[in-house]
Formats: C-alpha cells, sequence, structure tokens
C-alpha cells in the first residue's frame, strides 16, 4: 500500500472519531466540578432560580442588583457550617459574596429538586478589598 492510501485511511479514520466523539459530547453539560462548593454552586445554577417575598423587596433597593445574584452564584463560598441542612422539602445554604460595590452579601437558597429560591439577601456591613 502506498503512502498516500495509508494516509487516506488514516485522515478518514481520524475524521469517523472526530464526529463520533462530537456527537456524544454535544449539548451535554462537560464541564468537570469536583470541589463541593463547585458542585453545589453548579447544581443552583442550573436550576430555575425563584425570587421569595423578601428577597423581592431587597432587589428592588438600589445597593444590589440580580448581576450581583448571578455574579455570587457563579463566585461565591458556600458556607457549610450553616449550609447543607434539611429545610420543608429541600436543602438550605448561604453563599457569600460580593456585589458591584464591594459589599459582602450572604444569600440564602433553598435548593429543591427542580427549582431553587432566593430567600433572602443578607447585607454584611464590614467592605473587604475585593481584586
Amino acid at each position: 500500500m502506498k503512502f498516500y492510501q495509508r494516509l487516506a485511511y488514516y485522515s478518514f479514520g481520524v475524521l469517523l472519531g472526530a464526529l463520533f466523539v462530537a456527537f456524544v459530547l454535544t449539548g451535554k453539560d462537560t464541564r468537570c466540578s469536583y470541589f463541593p462548593n463547585e458542585r453545589v454552586l453548579n447544581n443552583i445554577r442550573t436550576k430555575p432560580l425563584k425570587y421569595s417575598l423578601e428577597a423581592s423587596r431587597k432587589l428592588a433597593e438600589d445597593w444590589i442588583d440580580t448581576i450581583d445574584i448571578k455574579n455570587t452564584l457563579t463566585y461565591g463560598d458556600v458556607d457549610f457550617d450553616k449550609s447543607n441542612v434539611k429545610y420543608e422539602d429541600g436543602k438550605l445554604y448561604w453563599i457569600e459574596g460580593y456585589t458591584t460595590l464591594k459589599d459582602t452579601i450572604q444569600l440564602k437558597i433553598v435548593n429543591y429538586e427542580t427549582r431553587a429560591v432566593l430567600e433572602d439577601i443578607v447585607r454584611v456591613k464590614t467592605k473587604k478589598n475585593v481584586p
């Protein structure tokens, strides 16, 4: 078998393999989140987020916005000492993050099977130096 024939067979095989891998992995969440903090935040982010009446009132104020909630759910830290507690039919999580004004906030989120509910937003008075 000549070189160009072997190259053609090899290229055809690589193309078929690439198509198979693309077909298998398309549309799936292929992110790897092994740490507990990232797993909890990823689980909450993948569900529809509902707001309680108290959280809606605080979001109407000027010091916090939904962008701050989104950033906290992406880059925040889960306080496992107060979290992972059974609450009604779900689990309660306290997530600490920062606003765009560099204020520290804590989100009280109840994680159910099909949805997550933001119960309360607590503003911590201390300001920290955040990058």
